[in-house]
């Protein structure tokens, strides 16, 4: 379980995000969002996850806006080219929009 969503995770493109329960579902555990949540909240820095690119089916980040962790997202996903608008990433940064899951967790055939 925690290794689907860990490779789930790695399989966010750069420059793109995916919602908690978009991360469950091609993990393959759908419903799961909050699963997800707690995988990434107690997995060791060592997984060198992009945590960053995880967040909230509304576009938001998880994080409360004056934390030290929102700032630290917000930075990461400016570097990578995610906006935020209006304390949004606006959808067309979502990954797997019409790739199927084979290809977004395994690349192309």
């Amino acid at each position: 379980m925690q290794q689907a969503i860990f490779r789930a995770i790695r399989a966010i493109p750069r420059g793109r995000v995916a919602a908690y329960g978009e991360v469950a579902s091609r993990a393959g555990l759908p419903g799961r969002a909050r699963l997800v949540g707690r995988v990434l909240r107690e997995s060791p820095a060592s997984a060198k996850l992009p945590w960053h690119r995880v967040l909230r089916a509304d576009g938001r980040l998880a994080f409360p806006e004056d934390s030290v962790p929102h700032a630290e997202q917000r930075k990461r996903l400016s570097r990578e080219g995610v906006e935020l608008l209006s304390g949004r990433v606006p959808r067309r940064f979502f990954a797997w929009r019409d790739v199927e899951l084979d290809e977004a967790l395994w690349g192309p055939r």
